[in-house]
């Protein structure tokens, strides 16, 4: 799935759901190591896991942030299956 972001440095986030587990995550711009990071780190977590932990995440002053971003687009995608 790809998913537009808003209010970050990243464009898009592509992504891909394997049963209930965040199968692949890719940002595109952005901070590369961190959301390297990121996309390291929630793959192979549950979706609901992965929401959790990022959702509410911000970046300085911005009301957001690219993990923010990502608890957003798995929301959506959550939402249309």
């Amino acid at each position: 799935m790809k998913y537009k972001t808003h209010g970050v440095c990243s464009q898009e986030i592509n992504f891909e759901i394997e049963g209930s587990k965040v199968a692949h995550v890719q940002f595109v711009g952005g901070c590369s190591g961190n959301t390297q990071g990121v996309s390291r780190l929630v793959e192979g977590m549950e979706v609901d896991d992965a929401i959790r932990r990022l959702e509410g995440i911000k970046c300085g002053f911005r009301p957001t942030s690219c993990p923010d971003q990502l608890s957003k687009a798995l929301k959506e995608y959550k939402e249309s299956h």
